[in-house]
């Protein structure tokens, strides 16, 4: 990192925004009204890399192996960089480097590793969510990530319900994990989905062609009131404590929660009250330690626990029941 003047800020520790670009392309306006023709423009638009790196004293590097995608004729690239550490920021770019003539020398025969989820990581396959999901993808690959978006079909892709019309382009969306390229991680916001189950293919290639693909399921619900679409306790059985958590559809908004545990024969035992407010559609753990109102240990043997939530905006209220076993 440098000032204006062209001194090295030692003083500087933060994390720099790297995207490299292939060469200029000159491409044309379409022409198609009726006053117009085409015209001939210049873009630098075809990312090689986009990822992260740390500064520490002024000083960061990074590497990626270039995609086999690129235009094999040799011209100048660029790389834009920002960087902030909180209280200061700066940007840049470095256009004196070549791209092209890239030698395949990879022996990567398999496709990237991906993990997908919708609104957060703790998504269940199957689970409910809301009609405008924030999809989050994770890959990984030995060779990195492809998201030129010029090879025909090697797009990072998701496609709901295997109709074409629904297909999304996720390359710009894309950032590799911090001093790595061999992972990073896809952020993007759906549009609205209609009511109803649904599955999501997602699919993404590596810098060396090779492709993944994944399936995910989930269902959006009909309207906008609480429902619970699951209910868990983890482990059970178990002896001293166990986690209760839920599935619902109101993320991002103060759930209340009770959670009443009775005996087979209806007796009350505990309740246990807490509000929580999730980022996805999969509730926080709530903890029990197998104690009843007083604080006493339960008897081994088999009990039935109610989950009531009540959206603390409008009072929209869900109840599901489960079973659990001490033992």
């Amino acid at each position: 990192m440098r000032d204006a003047a062209g001194n090295l800020q030692t003083g500087f520790n933060g994390t720099v925004y790297v995207t490299v670009f292939d060469k200029v392309q000159t491409i044309s306006t379409l022409g198609n009204d009726a006053d117009s023709y085409p015209q001939n423009f210049q873009v630098q638009r075809n990312q090689v890399f986009n990822g992260t790196a740390k500064v520490s004293n002024g000083n960061f590097d990074f590497n990626f192996i270039v995609p086999k995608d690129i235009n094999y004729q040799l011209g100048n690239g660029r790389i834009s960089y920002y960087a902030d550490n909180g209280e200061v920021d700066g940007n840049g770019n470095f256009t004196g480097f070549l791209v092209g003539e890239s030698k395949d020398t990879s022996k990567d025969n398999a496709g990237p590793i991906i993990k997908a989820y919708l609104d957060s990581t703790s998504f269940i396959n199957g689970a409910t969510v809301n009609a405008t999901p924030l999809l989050l993808v994770n890959l990984s690959d030995s060779s990195g990530i492809n998201i030129m978006g010029t090879g025909i079909g090697h797009d990072i892709t998701a496609i709901i319900d295997g109709d074409e019309k629904q297909t999304f382009v996720l390359n710009g969306f894309f950032e590799s994990g911090p001093d790595s390229y061999q992972n990073g991680s896809v952020r993007f916001q759906m549009p609205a989905i209609a009511a109803g189950n649904h599955t999501m293919v997602i699919k993404a290639w590596d810098v060396a062609n090779n492709s993944s693909e994944v399936t995910i399921r989930f269902n959006v619900m009909k309207d906008d009131g609480l429902t619970i679409s699951y209910i868990r306790n983890y482990p059970n059985p178990f002896r001293s404590q166990t986690n209760f958590f839920f599935g619902h559809n109101r993320p991002n908004e103060d759930l209340k929660v009770s959670i009443n545990i009775f005996t087979l024969y209806g007796q009350l035992v505990k309740t246990i009250k807490q509000t929580i407010n999730t980022t996805g559609t999969r509730s926080s753990d709530i903890q029990w330690d197998a104690t009843d109102s007083s604080g006493h240990l339960l008897n081994k043997g088999i009990y039935i626990y109610q989950i009531q939530v009540v959206c603390a905006a409008d009072g929209k209220m869900a109840v599901k029941a489960g079973k659990l076993i001490i033992d």
